[in-house]
């Protein structure tokens, strides 16, 4: 094949399909670790469900773009952010309400998807001229408010379905959890290599190579999860999960970026239709949740179409351009 002729492009295929390996694997790992440490410890389920599987969920999208802004690549971590933003609310929402409907609950009207639109909505405001550090700043401490009004607020994320041994050993516990955490942070730099091998590879920009491959890497835990419990009908956690992501994604991650790489971001179609396309999908999400008050099949197909849609759009392809020029004759 073609393909093998290029070592450098096996290199970066390798790299990105062991970090990819490595997230899947390592990140579980890494969560069931930290539940673990937490029941031995006797920590509530509010904070387990809350911070830790939450923070764990996130690790993969918090670990590549935290690398890639460190190597000065800020558009692919960027493009990591937004991409699984929008296919946690389009393309694993989507694989998860095929399934079986999703019903709505007053708790994920109430409180995950306003703070979930509003999370997104403040990291495409500060991503629009660029991160500064006192933005990432901003987003932390917003992240630390919301957690704070979890626990306060007394609500209580079920951790029940976990599957982890309570009377597991402290010390095997914390050897998973920082195995799983070593693993997950190897797996991110592998990821992030080999990305990059191939965007230079195929002239493509960062933040598309974020957008698309990496973010589907990073969202695939989710993806897997969302579906394994739809067919299983234990449906209630799985809104709420995708949610409390992209907040952690839109504030924890986007935290780290703007401390780690302030600066300009310099991929346009990330910048302008990019996080256009993120407040779009999760406004679109928040209208199905609260007008139908389920996610099922029409809704399902809709999101489906939106986030090939949205790949098409910041494509740099003949097909992009064109969906971009309509777009902009009609603004």
């Amino acid at each position: 094949m073609e393909f093998l002729s290029n070592p450098s492009l096996v290199v970066a295929l390798i790299e990105v399909a062991i970090g990819l390996f490595l997230l899947t694997k390592a990140a579980d790992v890494f969560v069931d670790g930290a539940v673990a440490i937490a029941g031995s410890l006797k920590m509530s389920p509010l904070v387990v469900g809350a911070v830790i599987v939450g923070f764990g969920t996130s690790a993969p999208e918090l670990l590549v773009s935290s690398l890639a802004a460190i190597n000065g690549d800020v558009d692919l971590g960027v493009g990591n952010i937004v991409g699984s933003n929008v296919a946690n609310l389009s393309l694993v929402l989507g694989a998860a309400a095929l399934v079986v409907p999703l019903l709505v609950t007053k708790s994920v009207l109430a409180r995950e998807a306003p703070v979930s639109l509003a999370a997104a909505a403040l990291f495409a405001f500060f991503t629009i001229d660029g991160f500064r550090p006192w933005e990432g700043v901003v987003m932390l401490l917003v992240l630390v408010a919301v957690l704070a009004w979890i626990v306060l607020g007394g609500h209580e994320d079920a951790v029940e379905d976990l599957d982890f041994d309570e009377n597991q050993p402290l010390g095997k516990s914390v050897l998973e959890t920082v195995g799983g955490l070593l693993g997950t942070m190897l797996g991110a730099q592998l990821m992030v290599w080999g990305a990059l091998g191939i965007a230079d590879r195929f002239g493509l920009s960062g933040g598309f190579v974020g957008f698309t491959l990496v973010a589907i890497g990073t969202s695939l835990p989710e993806l897997v999860t969302a579906v394994a419990a739809a067919k299983k009908g234990e449906t209630e956690l799985i809104l709420g999960n995708l949610l409390g992501s992209n907040v952690f994604n839109s504030l924890a991650v986007g935290g780290a970026i703007a401390l780690l790489g302030a600066g300009t971001i310099d991929d346009e179609l990330m910048r302008s239709y990019g996080i256009v396309i993120m407040v779009m999908i999760a406004t679109l999400a928040w209208v199905f949740m609260v007008m139908r008050r389920r996610v099922s099949k029409p809704e399902a197909a809709v999101l489906l179409t939106a986030y090939a849609t949205a790949i098409l759009v910041i494509s740099d392809t003949g097909i992009g351009e064109s969906i971009r020029s309509a777009i902009e004759s009609l603004a």
